[in-house]
């Protein structure tokens, strides 16, 4: 007996079977059945994750959980030295024995390593240690360095006050040597005949010493003749020889001449002629526990100075200077 679709076989051309009628209805309930089980499972998969996240925050915000620091992984640093990065912060790093602890320290290692000033980013993240040493980490810092180590700037600049105008300009090389060395040049010229150049260093520290070093060179040539008749040219070396959070020792040296062309200058200004030698060792003692160094609200900060001078020639100025 034929059926409906046998007796118009316009109308089953045009006939779409439904998703539970016929074989093709079966396999597309199937596939729909499918998906939304794929849909299910990774939501139940994203909430897992999220469980397992906060069942770890909870129990570091709660529970000391012990760690023990297996290696300190470093990368980027194309030009940077890896002993001065492992000798800033490995050991603060490593002494870390809780995961409370060594998120702090990496922050401060962190803010170490951009206080150099030779990075334009740092990144400290926490990996797994090797699987047969349970309870362990390998710290990976990955540096950026700059793409272009120089920089510059030069400007005009007046002061009302003296009526006068000066031409200045400076130079800095960040990490040419690899060790986080600055080097820096600055020339000024200003219209009243005043010139100065200077060129220096600073290394946050050099192998085996852990302080911060400085030297720095000047030449400063001063023209006095519209108001005292003499000429002033003073060469100077200074060495920056200790430098903590609470204490600065540094070296100064210092080789001035008085010229007086005109011979026009004052009894004084004559007696100063010649050439003097000024050396002189400074030491600073620093605290401050202010909340601000722009705005301070609350705390105090104390500094005190103490500077002794002529301490290679008798003939040079011999002076104690202290300042609080």
């Amino acid at each position: 007996m034929a059926d409906a679709a046998d007796q118009n076989p316009k109308d089953a051309g045009n006939r779409v079977p439904e998703p539970w009628a016929g074989a093709d209805g079966e396999i597309a309930d199937e596939e729909y059945e499918y998906e939304e089980e794929e849909e299910l499972d990774e939501r139940a998969a994203a909430a897992l994750e999220r469980e397992k996240v906060q069942s770890v925050f909870r129990r570091l915000s709660s529970d000391l959980v012990g760690i023990r620091v297996h290696d300190v992984i470093i990368r980027g640093n194309a030009k940077t030295r890896e002993e001065l990065i492992e000798a800033e912060v490995a050991d603060l790093l490593r002494s870390a024995t809780t995961v409370q602890d060594l998120l702090s320290a990496a922050a401060d290692a962190s803010a170490r390593l951009r206080g150099l000033d030779v990075f334009e980013a740092v990144n400290i993240t926490l990996d797994a240690g090797p699987p047969e040493l349970p309870g362990t980490t390998n710290v990976v810092i990955e540096v950026i360095e700059p793409a272009i180590p120089i920089s510059g700037n030069a400007g005009v600049f007046s002061k009302p006050e003296a009526k006068a105008w000066s031409l200045e300009g400076a130079v800095k090389w960040k990490n040419l040597a690899g060790y986080a060395d600055i080097w820096d040049a600055s020339v000024a010229y200003g219209w009243d005949q005043t010139t100065e150049v200077g060129v220096g260093v600073s290394l946050p520290r050099f192998k085996s010493i852990p302080t911060p070093l400085m030297a720095r060179a000047s030449l400063l040539s001063q023209d006095w003749m519209k108001f005292s008749s003499y000429k002033e040219r003073l060469l100077g070396l200074s060495f920056g020889l200790l430098s903590t959070r609470h204490h600065d020792l540094s070296y100064n040296l210092t080789w001035r001449t008085l010229t007086d062309p005109s011979r026009l200058a004052s009894t004084s200004i004559r007696r100063q002629l010649g050439h003097n030698l000024l050396s002189a060792l400074k030491y600073t003692y620093k605290i401050d526990q202010r909340d601000s160094h722009i705005r301070p609200t609350k705390g105090y900060a104390f500094l005190s100075s103490s500077q002794v001078g002529g301490l290679w020639d008798n003939k040079g100025l011999n002076f104690f200077r202290q300042g609080v």
